[in-house]
């Protein structure tokens, strides 16, 4: 290993260590005591660590109209259903817009890139709308449906699809193979990196989602952990209460964030390197 090589390796360490800042400061803010959360300047480092912000979380969840549990639990329902929505959806669009070649299939592709040029608050009118019209309000629904339409999960599969070569699903509809077990038995597990790339952003969206709770449901037990973390510090009369609960909050909402992009994190790596790459 020459001079040139320890160098480029010492610089990706440090810059991998001040990557991992945020995740420290997150668990370490959960950890304050009070009198630390608002010390001027701010400690990076907890000094006094405590889980007295926990106990105030469940503390407060235990006063509540809807336990915290039920909370928790609306959020795993609707992000599980959402990850795999999302991956069947974003996978069956992809495959016949790069291999079966219909007509249209380029202006369809375009549609959906073009609605990668929207923002979030322009669509919550129609979106609200269409909830509405469906009579899903209040419902599971409600919540997941949203969630299906992901144009960047359509761009990056069908992107990895397309290196895929013609020659071998050609050879698989010759041995007589159905476009539905070519689909199932050969793109699916070739394009696996994609597949957990999608399922990760679906994944962040979905778990991190105050939009639908607040727009779609009125009934407070089909809401999720998300809304009842923006309404922990909420209508207080000062700064200071519940502050230590929301970043205790905070620190559950990020921990599984960050447990799913460890276990698939090879994945992404994978698809960023192949996509846009014919």
């Amino acid at each position: 290993m020459d001079a040139f090589q320890k160098v480029i390796i010492t610089i990706m360490v440090l810059l991998s260590l001040f990557m991992l800042l945020p995740i420290v400061y997150i668990i370490n803010h959960a950890l304050k005591p009070y009198h630390e959360l608002f010390v001027y300047p701010p400690n990076f480092i907890v000094r006094e660590p405590t889980f007295q912000n926990f106990i105030e979380l469940f503390l407060v969840a235990a006063n509540s109209t809807v336990p915290m549990s039920r909370y928790l639990f609306n959020s795993a329902i609707i992000t599980v259903a959402g990850v795999v929505g999302v991956t069947i959806v974003s996978a069956m669009c992809a495959y016949p817009i790069s291999k079966l070649k219909f007509p249209g299939h380029k202006a369809m592709f375009s549609l959906i890139l073009l609605t990668l040029m929207f923002a979030p608050e322009v669509m919550q009118i129609p979106r609200y709308l269409v909830v509405s019209h469906l009579g899903i309000m209040n419902t599971y629904w409600g919540h997941i449906l949203p969630l299906l339409a992901m144009p960047v999960g359509v761009f990056l599969l069908k992107q990895f699809i397309d290196q895929l070569p013609n020659d071998l699903l050609e050879a698989a509809r010759i041995d007589g193979a159905s476009e539905y077990i070519i689909f199932l038995r050969i793109v699916i597990p070739v394009c696996m990196p994609a597949v957990a790339t999608v399922a990760i952003l679906t994944f962040q969206s979905a778990w991190g989602n105050v939009e639908t709770s607040s727009l779609f449901m009125q009934d407070d037990n089909m809401k999720n952990f998300p809304f009842f973390l923006s309404t922990l510090t909420s209508n207080q009369a000062n700064l200071v209460a519940r502050q230590g609960a929301a970043a205790a909050a905070a620190l559950i909402m990020f921990v599984p964030n960050l447990l799913i992009f460890l276990f698939l994190q090879g994945k992404v790596i994978a698809t960023m390197a192949h996509s846009g790459i014919k």
